[in-house]
């Protein structure tokens, strides 16, 4: 999808009032003021356990080191992509099993 200009909002540090907010109530607002506000607003979604956390990390597969051939065109597409790009590698690669067994 294309954006177009109409899509686009503009916003200039030379007009900081463009919006209407009160940068200077803002600015002078607390750690105590915004947690007061936090909790009295009851959309707000609360913290989940951290337990579940630790249970998450915990199901985590090891990694197992081996020695494998890539074609340099992709191996020079994912460091392309930036640092970590064995892990973008085998998020790749997992996806594409998951996918493979839901298909099944």
């Amino acid at each position: 999808m294309m954006l177009k200009d109409k899509d686009i909002t503009k916003r200039s540090l030379a007009d900081p009032d463009h919006g209407g907010t009160d940068w200077k109530r803002l600015n002078s607002l607390t750690d105590a003021d915004i947690s007061a506000s936090v909790d009295a607003d009851d959309d707000v979604a609360p913290i989940l356990d951290t337990s579940w956390f630790e249970a998450a990390a915990e199901q985590l597969p090891t990694k197992v080191q081996l020695t494998i051939r890539f074609d340099q065109d992709v191996v020079d597409f994912f460091k392309a992509q930036g640092p970590k790009y064995q892990t973008r590698m085998n998020a790749v690669l997992r996806a594409f099993m998951e996918h493979s067994q839901r298909s099944r």
